[in-house]
């Protein structure tokens, strides 16, 4: 389960990381909270992450054809440090007491320009630090590291908003990226696994979108997150209406839901870095149960009840996303990844500005329950898609059966088709 950790660059990447995982989600927990105070309005939470996530919309292909020029060691080393100055700012206007919503606004803005870059730079990164053999490993530990830091981050926010106020969860935010710049830094050079710079030229984007073309394995993958993405993933504006509004139990209670959701991300991350392959199947039966159970529990009456489903969720949330992920990573040739993993992240999180502002109107004017239904129900129907045109037009079969005494359901391939091997990420 821990095998990549071995190696001591990844090990000084991912201590780095943890420390400012913590501090980031300290920060989301706290912008969505102050949002909320200042305006009191789910609608202006779902425009603050809409604007996080714009760029990555705008230019996210333009910031994998970076990737794939640059040393991704020395882009990363200017995209954390601009992070850190992003989060310090913040956390000036707001002790000051100067802060106020188009400030959170343009801040929120900035940070998503730098994930343009440093995104796609992170996700390719790992197969440098790590090499093929330990990639799919990796990927799973960064996400189980990402979700660590969930469990932690959003506890410590709820205590310093209640007890001293945001700006400190700012603060810690923009101090904590100085662990990562420490473990860049310290990284040994001759140990990195070095990837094929592309040369600067025309038609660069042009041919990854080609390269993409024509290739279940990523089409499948990349097609399904955009949906779940854009819809599925609004929890900031779903938790904050529910805990404030239905469940009236405030900063507290919402940072409790996030713990929640972050400790049902965090085994799904572990249950992915003990599997040895990563199957389209599992990736279309996890994003149809994410989406089956966001459907279940927007009917909860019961506060412990609606705290139960929120583990499962995080579970097959994070399955969801380390499938499609490492789907992609092993699919794509090392020249393409960082042209690849752009667009696979422009679709992912690039949705939100679409997405966040709509389901926000949707929650404020229908309800917090009405606002989860209608993500978790398309985030549902287009895994039924997605499984659908695997079924009719790439080529497999749905097979149902009894496995230690509980049913399942798995896709095969049909008789005369391609082999199973060219529908799923074989590294």
């Amino acid at each position: 389960m821990f095998s990549s950790l071995k190696i001591r660059n990844y090990r000084l990447f991912a201590t780095g990381a943890v420390v400012s995982n913590i501090g980031t989600w300290m920060s989301r927990v706290t912008q969505d909270w102050l949002v909320l105070s200042l305006t009191h309005s789910s609608a202006a939470v779902g425009i603050t992450t809409a604007l996080q996530f714009l760029p990555m919309l705008l230019f996210g292909l333009y910031g994998g054809v970076l990737v794939d020029r640059y040393p991704k060691r020395r882009l990363l080393l200017g995209t954390q440090g601009a992070m850190g100055l992003c989060g310090l700012v913040l956390a000036t206007l707001t002790l000051s007491g100067h802060v106020q919503v188009w400030h959170v606004y343009l801040i929120a803005f900035l940070v998503g320009v730098v994930t343009v870059v440093d995104n796609p730079t992170r996700q390719s990164f790992v197969s440098e630090m790590v090499g093929p053999n330990q990639l799919r490993n990796a990927v799973s530990l960064n996400s189980a590291n990402f979700q660590t830091a969930r469990l932690v981050g959003p506890a410590v926010a709820g205590v310093l908003i209640t007890s001293v106020g945001s700006g400190y969860s700012f603060l810690f935010n923009g101090l904590s990226f100085l662990a990562p710049l420490t473990g860049l830094l310290l990284m040994r050079s001759g140990e990195l696994h070095k990837g094929r710079l592309v040369k600067r030229g025309k038609g660069q984007l042009r041919e990854g979108l080609r390269y993409v073309k024509g290739r279940p394995e990523l089409i499948a993958p990349i097609v399904l997150v955009g949906f779940v993405g854009t819809f599925g993933f609004n929890f900031p504006i779903w938790l904050t209406a529910f805990a404030n509004n239905v469940f009236h139990g405030g900063a507290g209670l919402y940072s409790f839901f996030n713990i929640l959701m972050a400790a049902g991300s965090l085994i799904g991350a572990l249950l992915a870095a003990r599997r040895r392959s990563t199957r389209l199947r599992l990736l279309v039966f996890a994003a149809a149960a994410f989406g089956l159970l966001e459907v279940l529990v927007s009917f909860s009456p019961y506060v412990w009840l609606f705290c139960l489903v929120l583990v499962p969720i995080g579970m097959m949330g994070m399955t969801t996303n380390i499938s499609a992920n490492t789907t992609v990573q092993m699919a794509a040739e090392p020249a393409m990844r960082g042209r690849v993993l752009s667009l696979y992240m422009m679709v992912f999180v690039g949705g939100t500005p679409i997405g966040g502002p709509l389901l926000g109107w949707v929650t404020d004017r229908f309800g917090a329950r009405v606002g989860f239904l209608a993500g978790g129900g398309v985030t549902l129907i287009a895994a039924l898609v997605v499984g659908f045109v695997l079924v009719k037009v790439v080529g497999v079969r749905p097979r149902m059966g009894v496995r230690r005494g509980l049913p399942y359901v798995e896709l095969v391939p049909r008789e005369g088709s391609r082999r199973e091997a060219e529908l799923a990420s074989v590294g």
